[in-house]
């Protein structure tokens, strides 16, 4: 379908070429063009918003619908608040709202958070709930991500429209509608902060690019500044990621000064967009004015200023005034940033950002590369991400090199910059997606023209012999064309370096996080052993009841759980995270302490057990897996290990026991690479509380049927009792030999206060 819109596309500019529909038949050209491109958008929008749904096969037998991975609850939290005090209520009256049940005992600000999102999702939730729908707000937040996937898909299309055709835009909506990062961003119950981010990105670069075109009027100009505007706006007051797309303007206009494309539509329009946007964003008490005066944001304002000097020398001034004008402004530029530098106005705000453009910054600190998604791209991934696209991205290069208009020049920026943040972090792949649509559509168009206009000619002379005219027939253009649609089948539909599954499918056809008990896999039914232990705490604990657990699973605990976390993925104070790391890695004695700083009452443990076959094949064997806390701790290790000389010279531990890293517990067995703890380790009330959770499973009635031991000698805690084991009494073999265990224990602060009075 997109290839005979193509067709139709070509034969219809040539048409207007040579005569601009002067007849009926014309007409009918033009609207079957329509119908055949537009039924093709409509059904990309289709696939893109289709496939956003398929992990509600997973939520289908629960009877509602949740929230995926831990931020989007977060998100959720602000959007219930916003739905039920008002849609200012988490930020007036001043100081706003205070989370008490997140980060115990200081609480969570709210109204340091972003609107964007939960605003959206607030009014959409009121507008729907006005005309009479009936529908839950988690699974209305859970279902939103999709519909605003597949309305960033439908944007894109004239994004692509405007920088090449109808073809270009179609393609470029397939793509990014089937991109694994994207996908991954925008399924079932991906409700966080990428979903505003996308949308403004994309609406930015449809508006901004349309103001600066000069065929358009002055007028319309400025209301596609103002609607620019707008949109960055909201990306700023929606993603921290909007420092990329600030200075990727700005480092864009900067270019156009440099190809001397400068004109009165291009000061205009940046003027009207950038200084309407910032002073909306920093109208938000949270961005405020030191947006303004961050690392990030100044060039904005320095090239403002390169821009009006290149307006006034577009007049009728002598050479040596403009040199001294161009010294000054130059001058003045350069010295008030030295100046604000050295006075510290640009240092924190943009500290994000700086790690982005510099990955080093973040290897010096454990907490941050704890995060998956904060590490290097490696080429492998960047490969699976691309696919045998990543022919048609490298040859879209070529193609909009070679037509340098603005808009292609914006695009080879955004191709280049983005591809280098994505390289920088895994997480800002999602970045890259719809630049790689967009040249990776251009890619395809280029490569296809020329056998277009084979196949619409009888022949097409290519050299010369002495007696004769040497010509390609019509068959070797059909047989390119099949040949490239066949490596976008292979692409977009067989992979092979995916076993043939499409990477689409893979991506989005598996469970949410908590559905799929934060395991790695897509079971036939929901793994409920997270489920369970949030209704456990729902029902049988209080609000305030404080439990300690590692910071993955703050969220979860403080919002469907219903008690109150010390910590979670909001990081706002990575001293309480050290803490906790301390605490886990510490032997009771030294962790007992400190949890009673905190009125913890409960510690919980989240640990995966593979069941095995011993080597005489006479009992199965549950050993420690991969996913759980087992795969954790050294991060709870290293966070801690690396402020060492804290916790010593606060008298938490003696420096003697004291460790830097995971090194300081064991080591690898180089024979069976498995990690051998040495006493430091066994002794560490992580390692008691993962292996009493795993020798309670191996007692349960379902172990003692196929006869499953420890894989060795467990040790007790002594000062943590267990409350409640989630999935003790699962079957070894439910879920392939992995057995998910969520262990909350009590405290029992009277037998370690009787065990040390004396």
């Amino acid at each position: 379908m997109l290839i005979h819109c193509m067709l139709e596309e070509e034969i219809l500019s040539n048409e207007r070429l040579n005569k601009i529909l002067k007849s009926f038949g014309g007409l009918r050209n033009a609207s079957r063009a329509s119908v055949i491109c537009y039924s093709a958008l409509l059904l990309i929008l289709v696939i893109a918003f289709t496939v956003r749904l398929l992990p509600i096969r997973w939520e289908i037998p629960s009877g509602t619908m949740r929230l995926n991975e831990f931020d989007p609850y977060y998100q959720f939290s602000l959007t219930n608040q916003m739905v039920e005090n008002g849609l200012l209520s988490p930020y007036y009256p001043e100081p706003g709202w205070r989370n008490e049940q997140l980060w115990y005992p200081d609480g969570l600000d709210m109204s340091r958070s972003l609107p964007s999102l939960p605003m959206t999702a607030a009014v959409l939730y009121g507008v729907v709930s006005f005309f009479g729908a009936n529908i839950d707000l988690m699974a209305f937040c859970a279902l939103l991500p999709a519909v605003l996937g597949t309305f960033a898909c439908l944007i894109i299309y004239f994004i692509g429209k405007d920088i090449g055709g109808k073809t270009i835009g179609l393609f470029s909506a397939l793509f990014l509608a089937l991109s694994p990062s994207f996908l991954q961003r925008s399924s079932l119950g991906f409700f966080d902060s990428e979903l505003p981010g996308m949308i403004g990105l994309l609406l930015f670069i449809f508006m901004f690019l349309r103001s600066i075109d000069s065929k358009r009027t002055l007028f319309s100009s400025i209301l596609y500044s103002l609607a620019a505007a707008g949109s960055i706006a909201y990306f700023i007051l929606g993603w921290g990621a909007a420092y990329f797309l600030v200075n990727l303007t700005v480092l864009f206009v900067f270019i156009l000064l440099l190809l001397k494309r400068y004109s009165q539509r291009l000061l205009i329009s940046y003027s009207i967009t950038f200084g309407l946007a910032l002073f909306i964003a920093t109208k938000w008490p949270y961005v405020s004015l030191d947006y303004m005066i961050s690392s990030a944001i100044l060039p904005v304002a320095a090239l403002f200023v390169l821009l009006c000097l290149a307006e006034l020398l577009r007049y009728n001034i002598n050479q040596k005034t403009k040199i001294y004008l161009t010294i000054a402004a130059v001058s003045i530029t350069v010295g008030a940033i030295i100046i604000m530098w050295q006075l510290g106005y640009m240092e924190g705000i943009a500290g994000k950002f700086l790690t982005v453009l510099d990955p080093r910054i973040r290897s010096d600190s454990p907490l941050i590369e704890s995060v998956a998604e904060h590490r290097i791209s490696s080429w492998g991934f960047i490969y699976y991400e691309l696919g045998l696209g990543v022919m048609f991205f490298l040859t879209g290069i070529y193609f909009t090199l070679r037509n340098p208009t603005n808009r292609n020049v914006f695009l080879l920026i955004f191709g280049a910059t983005s591809l280098y943040f994505a390289s920088s972090m895994v997480r800002l792949l999602v970045i890259f997606a719809p630049a790689f649509a967009l040249l990776a559509a251009k890619g395809i168009i280029g490569l296809l023209k020329p056998f277009f206009a084979l196949l619409k000619e009888s022949s097409l002379t290519t050299g010369k012999s002495k007696r004769r005219l040497r010509r390609v027939g019509k068959e070797y253009g059909g047989g390119a064309i099949a040949l490239i649609f066949m490596l976008l089948v292979l692409n977009l539909s067989f992979t092979p370096q995916n076993g043939g599954i499409p990477r689409a499918i893979t991506q989005a056809y598996s469970p949410i996080t908590i559905s799929s008990g934060s395991l790695p896999i897509a079971p036939n039914e929901p793994v409920n052993e997270w489920l369970d232990m949030l209704n456990y705490t729902n029902s049988n604990l209080q609000s305030t009841d404080v439990v300690c657990a590692w910071w993955d699973y703050g969220y979860w605990l403080g919002i469907p759980g219903n008690v109150t976390s010390l910590a979670d993925n909001a990081t706002v104070n990575t001293t309480k995270i050290e803490n906790i790391g301390f605490i886990f890695m510490a032997p009771e004695d030294q962790s007992i302490p400190i949890l009673a700083q905190y009125d913890a009452k409960y510690i919980l443990v989240f640990h995966t057990v593979f069941i095995g076959v011993s080597q005489d094949q006479a009992n199965y064997i549950a050993s420690p897996g991969i996913w759980g806390d087992e795969g954790k701790w050294s991060w709870m290790a290293s966070i801690s290990g690396a402020n060492r000389d804290r916790f010593i010279q606060n008298g938490w531990i003696d420096e003697s026991i004291m460790w830097t890293d995971e090194n300081d517990f064991g080591s690898v067995d180089t024979n069976t690479g498995t990690w051998i703890w040495n006493t430091a380790g066994r002794d560490s009330t992580i390692y008691k509380l993962m292996s009493w959770a795993r020798q309670l499973y191996t007692e349960s009635d379902a172990a003692q049927e196929v006869g499953v031991l420890p894989d060795e000698i467990i040790i007790e805690p002594t000062y943590f009792k267990p409350a409640f084991i989630s999935g003790v009494n699962i079957s070894p073999f439910e879920y392939g030999g992995v057995i998910p265990l969520v262990a909350l224990y009590e405290i029992d602060y009277e037998s370690y206060y009787n065990a040390t009075s004396t």
